[in-house]
């Protein structure tokens, strides 16, 4: 189960939580490398959704993508109304012919911020990227409290997919986002065209493996804005009473093209299980990135986004040489007609 880490930002204020006995590790930000972002953040340039405490992070990463999440509705069986879902959309959505839209989901308890480094990179390479918040965590209005179990965060993605996207996406999913993406693909396989796996956490059997997890790391900096809101502790007491993710039996149903990558150095899932993973997976290559822990999104971003990049470009070179291949047999049978 990854914790959260401290990042250079500053610490904000947790509200105490209402229950004593919940202490709960939230994923993944360490690393923030960003330079200072400018001393004036006027609040009208942030989402008024999200805490107050944003217009005090000054990673200039974080504060570029913070401005540009928003709130969409999506419907959903188990809500009366729809759901403001919290996500960051591509500046513009590209036609079909030019590839298929990359969603970039989080670990757990994290939010789409965790792609303020590598975000901006897969949008230079001129990808269709969406940075999407798991339901029950990151920035979606979720006043009603409505259910968060695994059925209902995998309705809900369905659905956002079905509303927004509408065609096969590639789905990353790093740490227990990647069981997410593993959940979701073997239920809906005409969603998902392939698979990306960063320092996936698949092997733990739902959440009675928390049990190894401390009973409290201190929150800081961007990883932990996401808690502030007010319905954040009873949407993630809702995902861990109900069981969590245990998708050991599904791994091997998956149909897709896969890439697993792999910090060298993640000290919190041994890169033993990238091996097992590659293996029980169809389809999949595996890569690692050197002098790196959990999350080389944060860590790393310009070796992990080299590697999606080279990954979604590989079925387009594997396209070119066949063309290839093909008009070199023609040439002779025509000369030979």
């Amino acid at each position: 189960m990854p914790l959260l880490l401290t990042s250079s930002s500053p610490a904000l204020p947790l509200p105490a939580p209402s229950r004593a006995r919940f202490r709960v590790a939230a994923s993944a930000e360490v690393g923030a490398t960003g330079r200072a972002a400018p001393a004036t953040n006027p609040a009208k340039d942030f989402p008024p959704f999200l805490p107050k405490a944003v217009e005090r992070i000054r990673d200039r990463a974080a504060v570029r993508l913070a401005r540009r999440i928003e709130r969409v509705p999506v419907q959903t069986g188990f809500s009366k109304n729809p759901i403001q879902s919290s996500c960051v959309r591509p500046l513009k959505q590209q036609q079909q012919q030019s590839g298929d839209p990359v969603v970039l989901l989080h670990g757990f308890d994290s939010s789409c911020l965790e792609w303020r480094y590598t975000y901006p990179l897969l949008e230079e390479a001129g990808l269709e990227a969406w940075a999407v918040d798991i339901l029950g965590w990151g920035f979606s209005d979720l006043e009603t409290r409505p259910p968060c179990d695994i059925a209902s965060k995998r309705e809900h993605l369905y659905q956002f997919w079905r509303t927004y996207i509408k065609r096969p996406m590639v789905l990353v999913g790093p740490s227990l986002g990647a069981a997410v993406a593993i959940d979701f693909a073997v239920n809906y396989p005409e969603a998902v065209s392939k698979l990306i796996f960063i320092g996936a956490s698949v092997y733990a059997e739902g959440t009675k493996d928390m049990t190894r997890v401390p009973k409290f790391v201190p929150y800081a900096g961007i990883g932990r804005l996401h808690c502030l809101l007010p319905w954040w502790e009873d949407a993630t007491v809702n995902f861990m009473i109900t069981g969590g993710y245990n998708v050991l039996n599904q791994i091997k149903q998956v149909k897709q093209k896969c890439l697993v990558l792999w910090g060298e150095d993640d000290g919190i899932i041994s890169n033993k299980q990238a091996y097992r993973l590659q293996q029980e997976l169809p389809s999949a290559i595996l890569r690692q990135v050197g002098q790196c822990g959990h999350i080389p999104h944060v860590e790393k971003p310009r070796e992990a986004a080299k590697h999606l990049i080279d990954f979604l470009g590989s079925d387009s070179t594997e396209k070119a040489d066949q063309a290839s291949s093909l008009s070199s047999n023609l040439v002779p049978m025509l000369s030979a007609q």
